[in-house]
C-alpha cells in the first residue's frame, strides 16, 4: 500500500498580507524607537544642564510650524481639488483620449484627492519648520530706536519683520501656484477645460476658480513688489550696499508702480470671475510683464547711464554718506577715536622713559611657538597635551597686572596605544589636570618660560587660592564620553594624576559633581549604549546607581547647543575664576539685514595666520554684536550665559524666545569680569571694515585714496597678520591697559602694495574688576593715523630689514651649521617713544624629532635703527643710545652664553692684523660643530648640565671663529 503526502499549500493571500503588515509595523517601531532614543538622550542632556526650556522651545516651535505649514498647504490644495471635481460638468463630451485618462485615474481618484494634499503638505510642513527661527524672531521682535534714512522705518523692521514677510509671501505664492496647477489638471481631466481645434472652452465653475486663484496670486505678487522696495536697502550696488541715486529715483518708484499695477490686474481677474471675460486681465498681465521689463531694467539703465555716471559723486554723495554712517553703526565702529600721529623715527637716549609701563609688559614669549616647550617641560605623561597655540590672559599678582600665557593640561587618549580599551578610555582616563601659566614678558636664563603656575600636583599662585579645583573634565580635547561617579565609600577608579604619597605611582579620584545625565538605570544605559554604539555601557559591572555620563564636552559645543542663536568666537580660553577653571566663550548675534550697511564675509574677515578658515551658517553679514559672554566650568561642565550687550535688539528678541536662559551682567563676579576680554573675531571683523570705513565723509569714501588693508604675517605671507593682546598705553591714555592691536598698510591691487604703516588700531580690552559692570573705556577703539609726511616701515619691511641685517644673518648661519632651526616669533608693533617700536623674539629649536624652542635673541627696530641682543632690555638700551629709559620684563635675566654675531668691520684707523692660519680656522670650525652636536644631543636627552658645558664650548669656538674671521 502506497501513501502519498499531501502537496504543500501556498501561503494564502490573507496570511501574506498579515505578515507584510506585521513586518512593516515592526520596522516602523524600530525606526520610531531609534528616533526616540536620540530625542530622549537630548532631553536628558538639556535637563541635566538646566536648559531643558531651550529644547522644549525648539521642539514646540518646529511642531507648530510643521502643523501650520502642513495645513497651510494641504487644506487649500484639498479644497481646490474638491471644488474642481464637484463642479465638473456632468454631461461633458470628452475625447477618446480623455476617456482613457479617466479610466486610469478613476480607480485612484479617492487616494489622489487625499494623497496629493498630504504629499504637498508634508513638504510644506518641513519647509515651514525650518523657518521657525524667522517666525519667532518676528513675533518677539523689538524696536531699535534707529530709523533708516530712506523710508524712516525702525531698523527692527529690517531685522525681524521683513525676513518673515518675505518668507510668508514665498510660502503663499507656492500654495497658490500649486492650487492653480491642480485646478487646471482636474478641470482638464473632467471636462471643465476643453481644448479643441483652435478653441479653448472653460466652464463657468472652472473659470471662477481659476480667475480667483490667479487674482489672489497677482495680489500676493503686488505685495511682494511693495516689500521689494525695502529690500533695496540691503542690496549691493556699484560701490555701496543700499539704495543709491538710481535705485531711489528709478527702481523704487518703478516697484511702487508695478505693485499698484499688479493689484489692478488682480482686481481684473476677480472681475473676470464674475463677468466671464478673459481679455482684459490677460491684456493687463501682458502689459504688467512689459512694464516690469521697462521699469525694472530699462528705465534704471537709462538713469544710471545718462544721468548718474557723468555726475556720479554729486548725485551719489548723500547715499554714500548713508552707507558710511550706517555701516559704522552696524559694526560698532562709530565710536572710533582717531588722532593724527606724527611718528618719531630717530632713536635717542631715554626716549622710552614715559612708556615704562608698556615696555615692562612687552611679550617676548610667543604663544604660537612655545607650546612644544611647555609640553616638554610640563607634560609629565604622554597621555597629556596642551593647546597649540597657547592662550593669552592676565592676572593680578601682588597688586600688579601680569600678562600670561595659559593652557590647561588635557587628555590625549591616542597616546594610550594598546592600553586604550573601553575601560581605560571611558572609566579610568576621564579628565585632565591643572592649568599652566607663564609670564609673557619674561624668560629663564636658558630661554624657557617663567612659570607662575605649573606641575602635578598643581603649584603656584593659582593653586594656592582657597578651594582651587584643578581637574578638567570639560575641555577642547576631552574624550567623546566618560562615565564617572560612585556611591560614597566606593573605591576610586579614575586616574587623577600620575604621582602619589609615599612614592605611589598614581593618585585616583571619583567625580563628585553634577556633570552629565544619569546612567544608573537599565533604560538609560540602553539609551546611551545605542547612542554611542557601545554595548559595554549596558553590560559593564563598573556602572552603579550614581554613575553619570559626560559627553559633548567641548566648551564651544556646549554653549552652541544651549544658545543656538549665537555664533561663537573661534578662540575660547581658560581662566581661573573664583578658584575654578572656567572656559570663557564669546558669543555674537549677527544679521545680514541691516539697512545701508555693507556686507563682509565672516569667514574671510577672521581668517589669518592664527585662525584657519571655517564655515558659518550665516557668513555674509552686515551687523555684529558681542552680545553674550558664556562660561563653561571645566569640572562639572555647567554653562552660564551673561547678557554682555544688553542693548542689542537681536539678543533682546532671543531673550523673549528663550526666557530665563541668559543672566544679566549684574550677576557677573568681579573676578570673572577681570578675565573677560574684547573678542578676537569681532576685532578682526571691525578692522576689515575699517580698512575702508575709517573715513567719515562721503568724498573720501568715494575717492578711495586712503583705503587700507591688514598686512600679511611676515612669517606666513599667504595669510594676514593676526591682532595681538598686550598691556600697553596708547598716546593720550593716562596709564597702560590690557589691549588688542593691529596695523594697516595701503590697500592696492596685485603685488604693488607699499609696506608702510598708514594706521594703527587698538581697542581697550580690559573690562575692569568691579562686580556687575564693565569699565567705562572697555571696547573703546583708538586709531592712530600716521602722518603722510612720515614714512614708518610696515611689518613686511621691518622683517626684511631684520633678515638682511649682517649681525642677524651671521647668527642664523652659525646656528644652521648644527642641527638647529631658527624661529622668528610674533612681530609686535608698539606706539612708544613718540614713534612705533617693533619687537620680535627669536627662538632656536632642534631640527630633530624633539622640539624644545628656547628664546635666544630679541630683535627691536625704531625708525631705521635695529638692535639684536640676548634680552629685550639689552636690545632697547642698544637701540636707544645705551639707555632707553625703560626696561622689559627680562631686565633681571642673565642669559646662558649663546653664539655671538661678528663684530663690526674694523675702521680705517685700525691696525691691520695678520691673516688667520687656515689650520687654526678649520680646527675652530670643527670644535664649533662638535660642540653644536653635543649641545643638541644634551637638549634631546634633557641633560642640562651637559647642555651648559657644550654651550660654553660652542661659545668659545664661535668667538674664536669670529676673531679669526676678523683677521
Amino acid at each position: 500500500m502506497t501513501t502519498t503526502s499531501a502537496p504543500t499549500q501556498a501561503t494564502p493571500p490573507r496570511s501574506r498580507r498579515v505578515i507584510a503588515i506585521s513586518l512593516a509595523i515592526i520596522a516602523a517601531l524600530v525606526v520610531a524607537f531609534f528616533a526616540f532614543v536620540g530625542l530622549y538622550a537630548d532631553w536628558l542632556w538639556f535637563e541635566q544642564l538646566g536648559f531643558d526650556s531651550v529644547l522644549l522651545t525648539q521642539w514646540t516651535a518646529r511642531v507648530v510650524m510643521f502643523v501650520v505649514g502642513f495645513l497651510g498647504m494641504a487644506v487649500p490644495v484639498w479644497l481646490t481639488i474638491q471644488l474642481a471635481y464637484r463642479l465638473r460638468p456632468v454631461y461633458a463630451r470628452l475625447s477618446s483620449q480623455l476617456d482613457r485618462y479617466q479610466e486610469v485615474v478613476e480607480p485612484l481618484r479617492r487616494l489622489a484627492m487625499w494623497g496629493i494634499p498630504v504629499f504637498f503638505g508634508f513638504f510644506a510642513g518641513f519647509a515651514a519648520s525650518a523657518q521657525w527661527q524667522t517666525t519667532w524672531l518676528w513675533f518677539n521682535g523689538v524696536a531699535t530706536d534707529t530709523v533708516d534714512p530712506e523710508f524712516g522705518l525702525d531698523t527692527g523692521f529690517y531685522l525681524f519683520a521683513l525676513p518673515f514677510y518675505s518668507t510668508l509671501l514665498g510660502f503663499v505664492s507656492a500654495v497658490l501656484l500649486i492650487c492653480i496647477l491642480v485646478t487646471a489638471v482636474v478641470s482638464y481631466l473632467y471636462g471643465s477645460v476643453r481644448v479643441g481645434e483652435r478653441e479653448l472652452r472653460i466652464s463657468k465653475s472652472a473659470r471662477i476658480q481659476l480667475a480667483v486663484l490667479a487674482g489672489l496670486y497677482l495680489a500676493v505678487q503686488g505685495v511682494s513688489l511693495w516689500l521689494d522696495r525695502y529690500k533695496t536697502l540691503n542690496q549691493p550696488e556699484d560701490r555701496i550696499t543700499g539704495a543709491g541715486y538710481t535705485t531711489v529715483h528709478a527702481v523704487i518708484p518703478g516697484l511702487t508702480i508695478l505693485a499698484i499695477a499688479a493689484a489692478i490686474v488682480a482686481v481684473l481677474f476677480f472681475v473676470t470671475a464674475i463677468i466671464g471675460r478673459w481679455r482684459y486681465p490677460l491684456i493687463a498681465t501682458a502689459v504688467l510683464v512689459v512694464s516690469s521689463i521697462v521699469l525694472g531694467v530699462g528705465y534704471p539703465w537709462v538713469v544710471n547711464t545718462f544721468q548718474v555716471q557723468p555726475n556720479r559723486f554729486s548725485l551719489e554723495e548723500e547715499y554714500y554718506q548713508r552707507n558710511v554712517d550706517m555701516t559704522q553703526v552696524a559694526y560698532g565702529i562709530d565710536g572710533l577715536e582717531k588722532s593724527n600721529f606724527a611718528a618719531e623715527t630717530a632713536a635717542e637716549a631715554g626716549q622710552l622713559r614715559s612708556d615704562a609701563d608698556t615696555t615692562a609688559q612687552i611679550r617676548i614669549m610667543d604663544p604660537a611657538i612655545i607650546s612644544p616647550t611647555v609640553r616638554q617641560l610640563e607634560q609629565y605623561r604622554s597621555y597629556y597635551q596642551f593647546q597649540d597655540p597657547l592662550d593669552v590672559d592676565r592676572y593680578q599678582i601682588d597688586g600688579e597686572s601680569q600678562d600670561t600665557l595659559v593652557s590647561v593640561r588635557e587628555l590625549n587618549l591616542e597616546q594610550l596605544g594598546q592600553a586604550a580599551d573601553w575601560q581605560n578610555s571611558a572609566l579610568v582616563y576621564t579628565h585632565g589636570y591643572g592649568i599652566v601659566a607663564a609670564k609673557g614678558n619674561d624668560r629663564t636664563s636658558d630661554g624657557d618660560p617663567v612659570f607662575l603656575e605649573q606641575g602635578i600636583p598643581a603649584s603656584g599662585f593659582l593653586s594656592d587660592r582657597e578651594n582651587f579645583e584643578p581637574r578638567v573634565y570639560f575641555g577642547e580635547y576631552s574624550p567623546p564620553y566618560s562615565i564617572v561617579g560612585a556611591p560614597e565609600g566606593a573605591s576610586d577608579i579614575e586616574l587623577d594624576y600620575p604621582t602619589g604619597p609615599d612614592g605611589a605611582n598614581e593618585t585616583k579620584t571619583t567625580f563628585t559633581g553634577d556633570g552629565g545625565p544619569s546612567v544608573g538605570g537599565v533604560f538609560n544605559r540602553l539609551v546611551y549604549a545605542l547612542k554611542f554604539q557601545s554595548e559595554q555601557i549596558l553590560f559593564s559591572d563598573y556602572l552603579n546607581e550614581d554613575s553619570q555620563i559626560l559627553y559633548d564636552r567641548n566648551p564651544k559645543d556646549r554653549v552652541q547647543k544651549v544658545a543656538p542663536y549665537l555664533t561663537l568666537d573661534s578662540d575660547p580660553y581658560p581662566s581661573v575664576v573664583d578658584g575654578r577653571i572656567v572656559w570663557i566663550v564669546d558669543g555674537y548675534t549677527l544679521s545680514a539685514n541691516y539697512p545701508y550697511s555693507s556686507t563682509v564675509s565672516l569667514q574671510t574677515a577672521i581668517s589669518d595666520s592664527s585662525t584657519t578658515p571655517q564655515r558659518f551658517a550665516l557668513d555674509d553679514i552686515n551687523y555684529i554684536r558681542n552680545s553674550v559672554k558664556a562660561t563653561v566650568d571645566a569640572y562639572d561642565g555647567s554653562v552660564t550665559l551673561y547678557a554682555w550687550d544688553e542693548e542689542d535688539p537681536i539678543l533682546q528678541a532671543w531673550q523673549k524666545v528663550y526666557p530665563s536662559t541668559v543672566e544679566p551682567i549684574s550677576e557677573m563676579s568681579g573676578d570673572l569680569i577681570s578675565h573677560v576680554r574684547y573678542p578676537t573675531d569681532l576685532f578682526k571683523v571691525q578692522r576689515a571694515m575699517l580698512g575702508v570705513y575709517h573715513v567719515d565723509d562721503a568724498q573720501s569714501f568715494y575717492q578711495r585714496d586712503n583705503a587700507w588693508t591688514t598686512p600679511n604675517d611676515p612669517q606666513d605671507e599667504s595669510n594676514l597678520q593676526p591682532p595681538y593682546y598686550l598691556t600697553m598705553k596708547m598716546p593720550g591714555q593716562d596709564e597702560a591697559s590690557y589691549s588688542m592691536f593691529t596695523s594697516f598698510i595701503p590697500s592696492s591691487l596685485g603685488a604693488n602694495a607699499r609696506n608702510v604703516l598708514m594706521g594703527y588700531l587698538a581697542v581697550d580690552s580690559d573690562a575692569g574688576a568691579a562686580s556687575g559692570k564693565k569699565a567705562a573705556d572697555y571696547g573703546k577703539l583708538r586709531m592712530l593715523v600716521i602722518d603722510a609726511d612720515t614714512t614708518v616701515p610696515g611689518p613686511g619691511q621691518v622683517q626684511n630689514t631684520f633678515d638682511a641685517d649682517p649681525q642677524v644673518s651671521a647668527f642664523i648661519n652659525i646656528l644652521k651649521q648644527g642641527q638647529s632651526d631658527v624661529l622668528n616669533g610674533n612681530l609686535l608693533t608698539l606706539p612708544v617713544g613718540g614713534g612705533l617700536l617693533y619687537v620680535q623674539p627669536v627662538f632656536v629649536q632642534s631640527s630633530g624629532a624633539t622640539k624644545l624652542p628656547t628664546l635666544q635673541k630679541v630683535l627691536v627696530s625704531f625708525g631705521n635703527d635695529v638692535a639684536f641682543e640676548d634680552t629685550l632690555s639689552e636690545a632697547l638700551d642698544t637701540l636707544f643710545g645705551g639707555d632707553a629709559g625703560a626696561t622689559g620684563g627680562d631686565a633681571d635675566v642673565t642669559p646662558s652664553p649663546v653664539p655671538t654675531a661678528p663684530t663690526p668691520a674694523p675702521s680705517e684707523t685700525t691696525e691691520p692684523t695678520p691673516a688667520p692660519n687656515d689650520d687654526d680656522y678649520q680646527e675652530a670650525l670643527a670644535e664649533a660643530q662638535d660642540a653644536m652636536l653635543d649641545r643638541e644631543a644634551a637638549l634631546q636627552d634633557g641633560d642640562w648640565a651637559a647642555y651648559g658645558e657644550a654651550d660654553k664650548r660652542l661659545t668659545a669656538a664661535v668667538n674664536r671663529l669670529i676673531e679669526l674671521d676678523g683677521q
